[in-house]
């Protein structure tokens, strides 16, 4: 009778570890835990003599020898038509429960960072349940990064209006009339006095904005920010620059001059772009965005959503970031803020769920990056923030002004910090070309000691 019900539940566990086989490797997803291995269970069948500890001995062996994840991909046959800007939730791919989120996640959790996501696997993971979406985000974001820690980063515009684009979204182009005035670029004390008030308040990462389309041509502005950028470095503080595209050899230039960080957003998908602004091309931006990189200056690019795309849009987006041939450093995740004057100043506004679900697939799918609740945070309340940083964002832009549009005040932020018990990130220099000096610093000393120990 005894041996009877350990087979019984025997049986059991092995109808139990099959269902579980199927859960973990469902015909959208199909990656390879490994099955659990039937011969501790069928080993323990077979000798009369077993007893309840070796079976249990058995059991412990089974569930702590799975192999790998193997991550395959999915399909999303039921994704939406083009032209709807949100899509069905009902028809996001899970079995049994397992979202596509999860799935990724723990492959997130066991692996290297992916850069060869299909767009059809982000699609399903953008669309798995919002609950989902949150617990994955945040269980991704603490396994990377310490949880508590945000960045604080001040974004200053040390060259206001006049640009020449037909950005649909800004207020500094030339060709809208929003009451924005064109200045020259703005002066050295001015700007380091700026960059002052900014470490004092916490901030330690200050970004310089200028509304150009491009440097060419511009070479004293151009040699004036470089100074800028020794001087601020010179500070103890990250620098980062955003001037529009650039030439091979001044992305050399501003890497030399201590540059941390070049933001060059990507806005969004590339099939959505031409709606948006048709006086640079997609290949433009990430034609900069490569220069940046082969310089060792680390990619800040991230996009707007809340301009009229469609869901498809923003996977298109988070797709192109998470197949660059490293992801970004920094992925800002801005919400619009619709400017009177500007082609899209009668958009709606971005509801905080649009957010978390876009904020939770960066962050699953990249990892590593910094993922920045940006511009229209402003607009959330406490509670919705709090959402954001559980579904992992870790950076945030502080001071009253984002270039020319509002933003949260420093104290704001600082009652914000003490009731959610985030901490400031201190500054990380180990970035980009410094980073890969130090790893080649340390494997050659690693090398001479052990020459030196032959």
């Amino acid at each position: 009778m005894a041996l009877q019900r350990l087979g019984a539940h025997i049986w059991r566990q092995k109808a139990a570890r099959e269902r579980l086989a199927g859960v973990l490797r469902p015909a959208f997803l199909a990656p390879s835990f490994g099955a659990f291995p039937s011969a501790p269970f069928e080993n323990a069948a077979r000798d009369t003599q077993s007893d309840s500890t070796k079976l249990a001995q058995a059991q412990v062996q089974a569930t702590t020898t799975r192999a790998p994840l193997v991550y395959t991909g999915f399909s999303t046959a039921n994704a939406d038509p083009r032209g709807t800007t949100t899509t069905s939730r009902a028809s996001a791919p899970h079995v049994e429960g397992r979202s596509a989120v999860s799935v990724a996640a723990e492959y997130a959790l066991r692996n290297a960072p992916r850069k060869d996501w299909s767009k059809a696997e982000i699609q399903a993971i953008f669309d798995s349940p919002l609950m989902d979406l949150l617990f994955h985000g945040a269980e991704v974001h603490r396994h990377f990064h310490r949880f508590r820690e945000v960045q604080q980063c001040t974004l200053l515009s040390i060259k206001t209006g006049g640009c020449s684009e037909d950005c649909s979204y800004c207020p500094q182009s030339s060709r809208y009339t929003t009451g924005v005035k064109a200045e020259k670029l703005m002066a050295e004390d001015t700007v380091i006095a700026a960059a002052r008030r900014a470490k004092e308040a916490g901030s330690t990462r200050f970004c310089m904005g200028a509304a150009w389309r491009d440097t060419i041509g511009r070479k004293t502005n151009f040699n004036q920010i470089l100074t800028y950028v020794k001087e601020i470095r010179g500070m103890g503080m990250e620098v980062c620059c955003t001037l529009g595209m650039i030439e091979e050899a001044q992305a050399r230039q501003l890497r030399e001059a201590g540059l941390t960080a070049y933001n060059h957003n990507l806005d969004t998908s590339r099939e959505f772009y031409p709606s948006i602004i048709t006086t640079r091309s997609y290949d433009d931006r990430l034609q900069t965005l490569k220069y940046v990189r082969d310089a060792g200056i680390s990619v800040c690019s991230g996009g707007i959503i809340g301009m009229g795309e469609a869901a498809e849009d923003r996977v298109g987006l988070i797709h192109t970031l998470a197949t660059l041939p490293e992801h970004p450093e920094s992925v800002p995740i801005n919400a619009l803020l619709a400017v009177p004057g500007t082609p899209l100043q009668d958009q709606k506004p971005v509801e905080v769920w649009e957010m978390i679900r876009m904020i939770a697939t960066a962050r699953v799918t990249m990892p590593t990056a910094m993922v920045r609740l940006s511009a229209g945070r402003v607009k959330f309340s406490l509670p919705e923030q709090a959402l954001c940083f559980m579904a992992g964002a870790n950076s945030i832009f502080t001071g009253e002004k984002l270039l020319t549009t509002p933003n949260n005040d420093y104290d704001q932020d600082q009652q914000m910090f003490k009731t959610l018990g985030l901490v400031p990130k201190p500054p990380n220099f180990m970035q980009g070309a410094d980073r890969e000096a130090a790893e080649l610093s340390g494997q050659q000393e690693e090398e001479q000691v052990a020459a030196a120990a032959m």
